[in-house]
């Protein structure tokens, strides 16, 4: 068993945070394309318009985020982020219940709900580093990825019943009231955060909306993991709506057997994150991120062959045990090498160009991936997607990387955020 050796209440508080509102990110699985679908009446080009433009113009709003949340207290912000998430979900089930629902307010709420993502996700990241030891963020990512894979199991075969019992909006406004309970935890955490300082520039510049995108891309080892996790991502997750459409609309399966169809492998994802420490002991982090980043890349193409009934549900099943495996494996490790990679100032920075990059080719990817169903069909997308797949593990770093963040930073006006305590960050 992986030593369950205690880092500390806050974390404690910190952790309880990232369970309730992933707990309701997953009851509400895939809620506003199943609205589309089941409520609106949307077909594969709009669902698809709607993962991707939330995602893309969620991104753009937060490419300035980054650096103006690298020099503030990052509790304050994370709260502030949550407290925007559940504000604009509960507009949904408002709407919903006064008649008023449309495709364009799911349009915008994406949007603020893309953008908020990424400024939590940068402020967690930088606090976690700070919070945990280096020793210890392997750990704390698998306890993080453990909890996911967890809530992932529980959240979608609960929403699927309350879906088929009061609809796809309810979850909605579950995922609305994890956020709240989330900011609270966050609040609980309590001790004292200084503001950082930069003392030589208090004004954001233009040249910092670049700072982390520059420091990837000089970085020998973050580099190669950014184009790889990036190209992953995007083929993985463009493929998703498509799925929705085949399986909810093709193949005639009910809203609960595809949430069911997701949420029963995740057990994979709970095996993979609680045995990555024990991997990384025996054969080093190098080694386990090339095994499980490969194998993660060797499943999708299954989905392409699907077909109705009990042996289409299995082997989408069996496709998703596999590729979550890898991944619960392949996460974890990638989150601590890309924060020990990463200097203690650059932290914020560094994880919002990541996620910014990242939403942005999602969208791009899920958008063309839309046009390409149209084109082609929505099997034939699937596929293609599934090949191009097989390609990406040759992104992957050749090399160990080093034992020190690098490259060096650039001379900061004012200290970075590295003595403050806080927020886990998984992307």
């Amino acid at each position: 068993m992986v030593s369950r050796r205690s880092l500390g209440w806050q974390f404690g508080w910190l952790w309880a945070a990232y369970g309730v509102s992933t707990l309701g990110t997953f009851l509400a699985f895939d809620s506003f394309s199943l609205i589309a679908i089941l409520a609106l009446h949307a077909g594969t080009a709009e669902v698809s318009l709607l993962s991707a433009a939330g995602l893309a113009v969620g991104a753009v709003v937060a490419v300035p985020l980054g650096p103006w949340v690298e020099f503030r207290r990052k509790r304050p912000v994370m709260v502030a982020m949550d407290l925007i998430r559940f504000a604009a979900l509960m507009t949904i089930p408002a709407a919903y219940a006064l008649g008023g629902l449309s495709f364009a307010q799911l349009l915008v709420v994406s949007v603020v709900v893309g953008a908020a993502d990424i400024t939590f996700t940068a402020a967690s990241g930088a606090c976690l580093k700070a919070l945990v030891r280096q020793e210890d963020l392997l750990i704390a990512n698998g306890r993080f990825e453990s909890t996911a894979w967890t809530a992932t199991m529980l959240g979608p075969p609960l929403g699927g019943a309350a879906i088929g019992m009061f609809g796809p909006v309810l979850t909605v406004l579950a995922n609305a009231v994890s956020y709240l309970l989330s900011a609270a935890g966050i609040r609980a955490i309590g001790g004292e955060e200084p503001r950082p300082e930069r003392a030589a520039a208090p004004r954001l510049r233009a040249g910092d909306l670049l700072d982390g995108w520059r420091y990837i891309l000089k970085h020998p080892t973050l580099r190669p993991l950014f184009f790889n996790s990036i190209l992953n991502n995007a083929l993985i997750m463009a493929a998703l709506p498509l799925l929705a459409v085949l399986m909810l609309s093709h193949l005639g399966f009910a809203p609960w057997q595809y949430c069911i169809a997701f949420a029963a492998p995740c057990v994979g994802g709970l095996i993979g994150s609680r045995v990555a420490r024990r991997l990384v002991t025996r054969f080093g982090q190098h080694k386990v991120l090339l095994a499980a980043g490969t194998l993660r890349a060797c499943w999708s193409i299954g989905l392409a062959f699907i077909g109705p009934g009990v042996a289409g549900l299995v082997l989408v099943m069996a496709v998703e045990l596999g590729l979550i495996t890898c991944s619960g494996v392949y996460n974890p490790v990638l989150a601590t090498c890309r924060l020990a990679q990463t200097a203690p100032d650059r932290v914020a920075r560094t994880l919002s160009a990541w996620s910014v990059t990242s939403k942005a080719t999602i969208a791009a990817v899920t958008a063309l991936w839309g046009l390409l169903a149209a084109a082609t069909g929505v099997r034939t997308a699937i596929a293609i997607a599934g090949l191009l797949l097989l390609a990406t593990p040759l992104l992957l770093p050749r090399r160990a990387p080093s034992a020190r963040p690098g490259p060096e930073a650039e001379p900061e006006a004012g200290p970075g955020p590295g003595a403050e305590p806080a927020q886990p960050q998984l992307s």
